[in-house]
C-alpha cells in the first residue's frame, strides 16, 4: 500500500489536490494533518507536533489494517525537518511504501488562491506573509512540484504519475 505525502506552503492546494486524489481513486483514504493538531487556540510547538505526528501514524496504521482501503494520502504542512522524518519513520515501520511531494508556488499564484478561499480561517493577511516567507524553504525540499500554472487535476496527475 502506497501512502502519499502532500507537502507544502499554506494555501498552495495541498488538501484540494490531495481529495482531488481521494475522490478519483477508489479504495483512498484522507488524511489531511491539521484534524490531528485541531487546538483552540492553535498551539504550535513541539509537543503539539508530537502529538499530532502520533495522532496520524495511528490513523495510517488503521487504514493500512483496513481491506477497503489501497492507497493513502496525507497532507500536512511539515516546515521542519523533524516533522517529516518522524512521519517518514512511522510509515517505514508500518512497512508502507511512501511516495512523498512538496507543492509550491510563485507569490502572485500564493495570493490569488489565498483570496478565493474566503472559507478558512487561516486565510488572514498575517497568515499570507508566514506563507509567502516559507516559499523559499519548501522550494528547497525533494521533489518539488510548481504548481503555479497547474490545475488540481494536472497536479493530481503529476503526482499519482510518480506512484
Amino acid at each position: 500500500m502506497n501512502v502519499i505525502i502532500i507537502n507544502g506552503p499554506m494555501g498552495v492546494g495541498k488538501t484540494s489536490v490531495g481529495k482531488h486524489i481521494a475522490d478519483s481513486n477508489p479504495g483512498t483514504a484522507f488524511i489531511d494533518g491539521d484534524w490531528c493538531l485541531d487546538l483552540h487556540p492553535f498551539v504550535g510547538n513541539r509537543e503539539t507536533k508530537t502529538m499530532a505526528i502520533d495522532n496520524i501514524l495511528h490513523l495510517i496504521g488503521n487504514y493500512k489494517k483496513c481491506s477497503a482501503c489501497r492507497m493513502i494520502v496525507l497532507v500536512w504542512l511539515m516546515d521542519n525537518d523533524w516533522v517529516y522524518k518522524a512521519i517518514a519513520d512511522g510509515i517505514t515501520e508500518l512497512d508502507l511504501e511512501i511516495k512523498s511531494v512538496t507543492l509550491t508556488c510563485d507569490e502572485n499564484t500564493l495570493a490569488r488562491r489565498w483570496e478565493k478561499d474566503t472559507g478558512c480561517e487561516w486565510r488572514t493577511d498575517e497568515w499570507l506573509k508566514v506563507s509567502m516567507a516559507s516559499l523559499g524553504y519548501f522550494s528547497s525540499l525533494a521533489n518539488v512540484i510548481d504548481t503555479s500554472s497547474l490545475s488540481i487535476k494536472q497536479v493530481a496527475g503529476k503526482i499519482l504519475d510518480q506512484c
